[in-house]
């Protein structure tokens, strides 16, 4: 019989990623220092988030034998990015400008499985007390004229630093799976230059689609509560 002598033998080893450095935008070269650092701050505001969002996705899993969370993904928006949105408000390209005026510039998008996950989701990331809301959109329940569904929030959070606490925004979406599916392919078309000639016809199209869907997930919700009654009516 082999006996480990290593007493941390049963600890899961993994390793600490370091955000790459990005390119610094030439109108923000003189800064290139404070934006690298910035960029490094939104990086370690998304991990905390992300953090958040699977201790939760944990407990609920225990709780509710299910998780309400499917998938977290994440982004820190493209240096060109970020100048070609400060330039499109008539803003300055600034470092100071840029953490002013940008709400997006951190970005989570958390896919559910069902519709009523997503709102437990974003009340139980609101009941947090060291998570500040900034502002909240709700289009699910009031769509986008493209039939554009997700639940959007911007959020504040303190992130520790070696020598200092720093408030950073991130922007969350949350979505379902057919709604991120809906979404993902609307965006593709979109950048398809061929789609112009069509543009009208294309757009009913897919706000029939994003219709289709959003029945979609109300009949599964619907199908699980169904399911989840009839467990409660068979346990008794």
């Amino acid at each position: 019989m082999n006996i480990s002598m290593n007493p941390n033998s049963e600890l899961n080893q993994s390793i600490v990623n370091v955000p790459n450095l990005v390119q610094v935008p030439d109108p923000l070269i003189k800064q290139a220092y404070q934006f690298q650092e910035a960029m490094m701050m939104y990086t370690c505001a998304i991990r905390e988030l992300k953090t958040k969002l699977e201790v939760l996705n944990d407990e609920l899993s225990v709780r509710n034998s299910r998780n309400p969370i499917e998938l977290v993904k994440s982004r820190v928006k493209k240096p060109i990015s970020i100048v070609e949105k400060l330039q499109r408000r008539g803003l300055p390209v600034s470092l100071e400008s840029m953490m002013e005026n940008l709400d997006d510039v951190a970005g989570i998008r958390v896919i559910c499985s069902f519709l009523d996950d997503i709102y437990a989701v974003a009340e139980m990331l609101t009941r947090q007390d060291d998570v500040h809301i900034i502002a909240i959109k709700d289009y699910i329940r009031h769509p986008k004229a493209n039939g554009y569904r997700s639940y959007h929030m911007i959020v504040e959070i303190p992130v520790f630093f070696s020598d200092q606490k720093k408030w950073m925004r991130v922007e969350v979406q949350i979505r379902t799976i057919a709604m991120d599916f809906w979404a993902s392919l609307d965006h593709q078309l979109k950048y398809k230059k061929e789609v112009e000639a069509n543009s009208e016809e294309i757009s009913t199209e897919l706000r029939e689609c994003a219709e289709v869907i959003a029945n979609t997930d109300e009949r599964m919700l619907n199908i699980r509560k169904k399911i989840e009654a009839q467990e409660i009516a068979i346990s008794k």
